[in-house]
């Protein structure tokens, strides 16, 4: 019975790390690729170091993403 409960409870847990952790990722990837691009139709000129910096500040947020999926599969394989 208590191994059950510890089951479920390590399921919800995962499934409310994955659900909040790809939140805060898409949420904040989006803005990054929305407010570059703005910047990149003001001013082609810095495009270059716009997307450069873009595609650094996603990888960064996209990390958060990971560390998610890795508490989530270590509640549902370990307990």
């Amino acid at each position: 019975m208590d191994q059950a409960i510890i089951k479920a409870a390590a399921a919800i847990g995962a499934g409310l790390c994955m659900g909040l952790g790809a939140i805060g990722p898409a949420v904040g990837e989006g803005n990054a690729v929305g407010k570059a691009l703005e910047g990149m139709a003001r001013q082609p000129e810095v495009s270059d170091t716009l997307r450069t910096n873009m595609i650094l500040g996603c990888a960064i947020t996209e990390s958060t993403g990971i560390y998610s999926l890795v508490i989530a599969l270590l509640l549902l394989f370990v307990f």
